[in-house]
């Protein structure tokens, strides 16, 4: 059987052209990549290796930088509509991160693949790219990898952009996946890909389209009630669902470059997010170093229908809010893809904050020129 919400037998075909075209074509694949050697640890013989990370680069002659990170499992591409909205006005530098599509891997899914190693991959390509300064946009994972690199590199990363998953503080104690899937029960899958690690990447690769169809869904098309509860399989609840529909935000070409990208390494290298010895040597690092708060400007957007978790409380529990003391949050309905899904609420979102900031930038160095003069009276 297809799965397929009654109440939308008739509009969701209709929904799901206008969605992969609203802001217009976008053919991924006639973007050339350009590739960044990067050097890479590998934690288990301690050492270093060069990694190729593949960006594209658009607009380079603009004078402010928007680098965008995906989360999982998701490409450079999912960016598609913050593209054909910002390139005349930015250089966007949009990547594959390690272990997706064909940026490579150190080969070691379990502890090299740390907050600290992607953000050292981002200032890699920003370095390749010739560029010293940037904002950071993310999405899933991809928010927590740029708010660590606010974090972390203050001197490079001048503001943060954060779709879906709020910043996560390292100020507290550890806390495992484990202890959470009773306040979270979505997060259950989390288990899965953290404890049976071969068995999850077998799962997801032996076919690459039914897992995107059952991970990519819109707030108009939710997936089974069981989805992401299994400890023991991540495409649980779609059992009895023989042919899963078709991306709902993606025209065809885009849900084909997908699964052709992601079926160049598979998923082996991409659950670096979810393995206990990255989690907790991230946290170990960012906990050490004590700098928990980040005061660059910050945008979060958060979903208020994902079937994961409600991020609006996530980020209460989290304190999310004291750490980032120029915080502003946005919300809007849509599920786990708010970038795709709703892509002209998202785009306001983003283009009103940068525009704050722009004005913020005009005036600095007047205010800077004034107190300048002050000092030398």
């Amino acid at each position: 059987m297809k799965y397929r919400p009654l109440f939308l037998l008739n509009v969701l075909p209709f929904f799901a052209v206008a969605t992969a075209s609203i802001l217009g074509d976008f053919h991924p694949s006639t973007y050339p990549k350009k590739v960044a050697k990067c050097e890479a640890l590998h934690r288990p013989d301690s050492t270093i290796k060069m990694i190729d990370i593949h960006y594209v680069d658009i607009n380079p002659s603009a004078s402010k930088t928007i680098i965008m990170v995906h989360g999982w499992p998701s490409l450079w591409s999912s960016w598609s509509n913050q593209i054909l909205e910002f390139q005349d006005q930015y250089h966007l530098i949009a990547l594959d991160q390690r272990g997706f599509g064909s940026s490579t891997h150190p080969g070691d899914v379990e502890s090299s693949g740390t907050m600290g190693d992607l953000v050292g991959d981002l200032v890699c390509v920003l370095q390749d790219a010739g560029v010293e300064t940037a904002i950071c946009l993310g999405h899933d994972w991809g928010s927590q990898v740029c708010y660590e690199a606010a974090r972390m590199r203050p001197d490079i990363f001048e503001g943060v952009v954060g779709a879906v998953v709020p910043y996560i503080p390292a100020a507290g104690n550890f806390t495992p996946t484990a202890a959470l899937v009773h306040l979270l029960p979505r997060l259950t899958y989390q288990l899965f890909f953290e404890v049976q690690t071969p068995a999850a990447v077998d799962e997801l690769n032996k076919d690459v389209r039914r897992t995107l169809r059952a991970t990519l869904l819109s707030a108009d098309t939710p997936p089974p009630e069981a989805f992401l509860t299994s400890k023991d399989s991540f495409l649980h609840g779609w059992e009895d669902v023989s042919e899963i529909d078709p991306i709902p935000f993606f025209s065809q070409e885009e849900e084909d470059y997908f699964v052709e990208q992601l079926s160049i390494q598979g998923f082996a290298n991409t659950l670096q997010f979810y393995t206990k010895g990255n989690k907790y040597a991230s946290w170990d690092f960012s906990h050490s170093q004590g700098n928990h708060t980040i005061p660059q400007p910050a945008l979060a957007i958060l979903p208020t229908e994902d079937p994961v978790a409600d991020w609006e409380k996530a980020s209460q529990l989290l304190h999310s809010a004291h750490f980032l003391p120029n915080l502003k949050v946005e919300t809007m309905r849509a599920a786990h893809w708010p970038q795709l899904e709703d892509p002209r609420k998202f785009n306001g979102f983003i283009r009103d904050w940068l525009d704050v900031l722009a004005q913020a930038s005009a005036l600095a160095p007047e205010e800077k020129h004034g107190h300048h003069i002050a000092d030398e009276l």
